[in-house]
Formats: C-alpha cells, sequence, structure tokens
C-alpha cells in the first residue's frame, strides 16, 4: 500500500542518514582489524592513518570529490553537465553526500591496511586524499553517477552502456569501493615495497605475525554488523510509487546473512585442509571476503546464488593472499586484495549466472567489461597516487624508523608503552604458525 508522498520521502531520508552512521561505525572495526594485525610498535601509526581516513577525506570529498563524480558522469555519457557542486548550498544534498562519504572513506581506508608498518605518514595523507578527492569519485561517476558503464532512464546512457547494451550491476559497492580499494591497496603495496625481513635474499616469504588476534577478530564482527548497513541501506524503504520495498529489503538483508556465513565456513574448510587445523582469522577473514562478494549482488540474485557466491569469496581468500605473497612478492600485510579485490571482483561478475531474472549473456559481457574498467582505472589512478607520493614525500620510512615502529618515528607515541619499551610482544605470534591474520604459513 502506498502512503503519501511526503512520508515516503521523509522516512527515506531519516533511513539514508540512519545508514550513513552505522557505515561510519565500520571505521572503528577497520582500526581494530588492521591494529590487530601489525606488530604493537606500530598499532598508533595504524590508529591515526584511520582517524585521518574519516577527517582528512571528508573534506576532501566535500571540496571536491562528490562534485567530480557528476562532472565523470557527464563527461563518460554525453549528458548535460548541469551544476556539479550545487550541494555546496543545497540542504537537501548535504544527506545524500554523507551517504557518498562514508562509501567513499570505505574505500580509502582499505588501502591503509595493505600499506602498514613502513608507509611514510604524510605520503598516506596524501594517498587518503586523492583517494577521496580522485580516485574514488571517478569510479562512481563512471557506474551510480550515470556514466560510461550505466543505463540512464532520464538521460543517455554510458558510452560503454550503449555499445554493450547493458547497465553494469553493482548494487552496493563490491567493485566500485571494495574492489577499487583492494586493488589500490595491492598496487600501493608494490610501491612502498615489502617491510624489512618479510622476504629473504632468494624471494622466500617469512611470517612477520601481528600482535593481537581479539582486536583483529573484534574488529571483523564489528565491520560485520556495519555492513548491514552498507548492504541493507543502500536501498530505499519506500520506493518511486510511494510502497514500501519489503520485498527487496529483506533479500538483500537475507543474501548479506548468507553470504558471510557461507564465506567464514568455506575459509575455515580450506584453511583446516591446508594447514592441518582450522584457523579463526582466516575464518574471519573469509567471513569479509563473502560480504564483498555478495555485496554488489545481493538484490539481483538468489538465496542459492548468495550462498555460492559468498562461499567462493570464502574459499578464496587464502589462496588469493598466497598467490600475492608468493608469486607477485608483494607485502600486502592486512590482505586486503584477496578480500577485497578479489572477492569484489568474482562476486560481481558472476551475478547473471544467479540472477533471479534468469541468466543473460549480455548482462555478464557487461560484468566483466565493468570489472575490467573499474580494475584498470584502481591500477591507473592509484598508480599515479602513489608515484606523486614518492616525488613528493617519499613513500618509505627509514630502515632504523622502522626498526623502531612507527609509532614512534612518526608520531612519538606508543600505543602499549608498558610493552614495547621492553620490546615485548612484537614477537609474540598470534596463529598457531605465527602469520598474517589467518596463517602466514610459507607451505
Amino acid at each position: 500500500m502506498a502512503v503519501p508522498a511526503g512520508v515516503a520521502d521523509g522516512i527515506n531520508t531519516v533511513w539514508a542518514l540512519v545508514v550513513a552512521f552505522l557505515i561510519f561505525f565500520m571505521q572503528p572495526g577497520f582500526a581494530l582489524l588492521e591494529s590487530g594485525q601489525v606488530r604493537a610498535k606500530n598499532v598508533g601509526n595504524v590508529l591515526m592513518k584511520n582517524v585521518t581516513d574519516w577527517t582528512v577525506g571528508v573534506l576532501a570529498y566535500f571540496l571536491l570529490g562528490y562534485g567530480l563524480s557528476s562532472v565523470l558522469a557527464s563527461l563518460t555519457s554525453g549528458a548535460a553537465l548541469g551544476t556539479p557542486f550545487a550541494y555546496f548550498g543545497d540542504p537537501g544534498g548535504w544527506v545524500t553526500w554523507l551517504v557518498g562519504a562514508v562509501f567513499a572513506m570505505t574505500a580509502a581506508t582499505i588501502v591503509s591496511g595493505a600499506v602498514a608498518e613502513r608507509m611514510n605518514f604524510p605520503a598516506y595523507v596524501f594517498v587518503a586524499v586523492v583517494m577521496t578527492a580522485v580516485v574514488y569519485p571517478v569510479a562512481t561517476g563512471m557506474t551510480w553517477g550515470g556514466g560510461l558503464l550505466a543505463v540512464n532512464a532520464n538521460g543517455p546512457d554510458g558510452y560503454i552502456a550503449r555499445v554493450v547494451g547493458a547497465g553494469y550491476l553493482d548494487f552496493a559497492g563490491a567493485t566500485v569501493v571494495h574492489m577499487l580499494g583492494g586493488v589500490a591497496g595491492l598496487v600501493g603495496a608494490w610501491f612502498v615495497g615489502p617491510r624489512e625481513g618479510r622476504f629473504d635474499a632468494s624471494g622466500d616469504s617469512h611470517p612477520i605475525p601481528g600482535h593481537s588476534m581479539l582486536l583483529a577478530v573484534l574488529g571483523t564482527l564489528i565491520l560485520a554488523f556495519g555492513w548491514y548497513g552498507f548492504n541493507v541501506g543502500t536501498s530505499a524503504i519506500y520506493g518511486a510509487d510511494n510502497t514500501l520495498l519489503s520485498a527487496q529489503l529483506g533479500r538483500v538483508a537475507l543474501n548479506t546473512t548468507l553470504g558471510m556465513g557461507a564465506g567464514a565456513v568455506a575459509a575455515m574448510v580450506v584453511s583446516a585442509r591446508r594447514q592441518g587445523k582450522p584457523d579463526p582469522l582466516w575464518t574471519a577473514n573469509g567471513l569479509l571476503a563473502g560480504l564483498v562478494a555478495v555485496t554488489g549482488a545481493v538484490p539481483h540474485v538468489t538465496w542459492a546464488g548468495g550462498i555460492v557466491l559468498g562461499a567462493l569469496g570464502g574459499a578464496l581468500v587464502l589462496p588469493t593472499y598466497r598467490f600475492v605473497v608468493d608469486a607477485l612478492r608483494v607485502d600486502d600485510v592486512c590482505g586486503v586484495f584477496a578480500v577485497h579485490g578479489m572477492a569484489g571482483a568474482v562476486g560481481t561478475v558472476l551475478i547473471p549466472v544467479f540472477a533471479t531474472s534468469g541468466f543473460s549473456a549480455t548482462q555478464l559481457a557487461m560484468q566483466v567489461v565493468g570489472v575490467a574498467v573499474i580494475g584498470a582505472w584502481a591500477v591507473v589512478g592509484s598508480g599515479a597516487t602513489f608515484w606523486v607520493a614518492d616525488l613528493l614525500f617519499g613513500l618509505r620510512v627509514s630502515p632504523e624508523e622502522e626498526e623502531a615502529g612507527l609509532d614512534a618515528s612518526e608520531h612519538g607515541v606508543a600505543a602499549y608503552p608498558e610493552f614495547t619499551g621492553g620490546g615485548s610482544p612484537d614477537s609474540q605470534p598470534v596463529s598457531a604458525d605465527g602469520g598474517y591474520a589467518g596463517g602466514d604459513s610459507d607451505d
């Protein structure tokens, strides 16, 4: 049953604000997850980067990023440009800006986990600003903004969408947010280089364990809670005809929950088969990968598809991480490419295979093209950003500063002064094989 338009608009506006607040709560989740996966001497630096992502990021996104998204949409579809920065003085636009801002912060924060424990802080601040002001807005302009990959009801379709004959599907940012951040993190980790001692002279990897399984898993569960805002919150409560979107809300909530469950179980099984025992940290990262895998798909696929996509994301986390370390020789500290990059790409490409509307070869082609375009932009945009940051600030701290820990060298603090002063828990493993969250074994 339809409700009055004013009531529907009011409920949708309040819902958008609540969702933004819920997604913001993912920031503490990222802070805990990343802090647990680094050594105690670098926890303060990780926390500083997470605070910086939000504070500097929201300013950059407000002053440039949100408007730039509209500019890119126009340039890549041929639509009239309009007034992309009208939101500066439009109270109605402030709510939609805030929702965009919390998504932008997620994409930027993902990067910090990959480059932890050795990146110069001023260079990182520069990267966070460019990620939120340019790199992320370009991706949204090509997709949700109505640009290159989008089909538009009230304007020209994006240039690629016209050629393929379909619009790109990514409901809540599996690729626009997560894959973008995961690929950018991988590029950043390559630019910064591995931590001292991560690889020996022959290129073999050696574990550098984090200091707290508790923080990492607690952060995972907080992220899972916030993810309901990410996915379910992307849906309005009332549709264009002012009727309750109960079926869509239910499907999105269901597939979000089934995806995280399947991802965790699949990662637990894979870690048990590979390492002999189920690893709690690999299981936690599988849960996140399952969520990433279904984030673009939740309203489009059946519940069985939600389970399969989540399970694929979780099952691929460990082998993808090992590929990054062993084949690419990239030191991605928190495994952000495995959790966010790989899972986002796989889950989004396979949407047409499990679609409630049935399989479409045209839609599958569009999904492949869209993932390739966003992935290519993530490489180019983040690569240029890290290159410029290196020229301006230098990406690495000195070996002496890295050995002392970035808490002391970059900020003059100690997150655990009673321990790091005496050098206690920095060498204590958080997993049976002493590895990255979930086991950085070198088998």
